[in-house]
């Protein structure tokens, strides 16, 4: 009589599913959106544009060529001469870069601020609270626009454009500080947090360690959002000559240049004008879609 023989190997244990990777799903949330690809492809183009094209040209910022003045474009000057024979296509993309040069710059300061003095009223509460919201009210009743253009006209000569980006970040953090103090005050009744600081952790160490990082996807797209906000100030201040100054360019001072020549010369004011339209249309489209791929709670996710 024959037994039968049992298996005594155990069981191969369930797989584990794989854990979910933040960045990885950031990633595909964004190659799958249409207005992030768009976006991307046309400020690609732009920074090309920007750098590769007065390599192509062959012409200098402040190069003139005194027999072509205000001409239309020809094989010599790709996108017509201005006024005092300088290449428009050089002019307007010498002009991009410190246009996109300034609006990173503002980007970068005014959200770095409006992060600190959000925080920190929000952690702190009291006193600290009150005094840096009525800065913040104060700033935001004040009419930006005048303010900038009066200290505009008395700094930015002077200082240089660099003046101008300190300028346009003073006016533009407000807003952000009072949606990342609504959620510090949020975050700061985490267990996490009342752990770190029965732990002995200074209050700054844990906003810059815990509270800030947990909310970097709002800092992100704001950032974004904030560098089209920061080269449409900077192109009407410049426009109306408070904002850059000659020898320095920027898109504002081209544009404002061919202004006067618009109906006469139009190659000298759609050129420069089409870039920035397209530069703050690909800004707003990127971060638009960074918006929506950062915050999970997002209910307008759409490609």
């Amino acid at each position: 009589m024959s037994t039968t023989e049992t298996s005594t190997e155990p069981a191969p244990a369930p797989a584990v599913p794989p854990a979910p990777n933040r960045l990885r799903d950031i990633g595909r949330q964004l190659l799958g959106t249409r207005r992030v690809i768009i976006g991307l492809g046309m400020l690609v183009l732009l920074l090309a544009v920007a750098f590769i094209g007065p390599l192509l040209t062959g012409w200098d910022v402040g190069e003139r060529d005194y027999t072509s003045l205000i001409d239309p474009p020809s094989p010599e000057h790709w996108m017509g001469t201005n006024r005092t024979g300088q290449d428009v296509l050089t002019q307007s993309t010498a002009g991009l870069q410190r246009s996109l040069l300034i609006g990173l710059l503002v980007a970068l300061l005014s959200t770095a601020v409006a992060a600190l003095v959000g925080s920190f009223a929000g952690y702190f509460g009291g006193l600290t609270d009150r005094g840096l919201m009525w800065i913040a009210d104060l700033a935001l009743v004040l009419p930006s626009f005048v303010v900038l253009a009066i200290l505009s006209k008395h700094f930015v000569g002077n200082g240089g454009w660099l003046v101008l980006v300190i300028l346009l970040a003073a006016f533009s953090w407000m807003v952000t500080s009072k949606m990342v103090r609504g959620l510090t005050i949020s975050l700061r009744e985490r267990e996490y947090i009342h752990a770190a600081r029965y732990m002995g952790v200074p209050p700054h160490k844990i906003i810059l360690r815990h509270i800030l990082p947990n909310m970097s996807s709002l800092l992100i797209a704001d950032a974004t959002i904030a560098v089209s906000t920061a080269i449409i100030g900077e192109t009407a201040l410049s426009y109306f000559g408070l904002g850059v100054q000659a020898p320095d360019i920027s898109l504002g001072v081209v544009i404002a240049d061919g202004s006067r020549f618009a109906t006469t010369a139009w190659w000298m004011f759609m050129f420069p004008t089409l870039l920035l339209v397209v530069l703050v249309l690909a800004v707003n489209m990127i971060g638009d879609g960074l918006r929506d791929a950062l915050d999970p709670q997002s209910k307008s996710r759409r490609s």
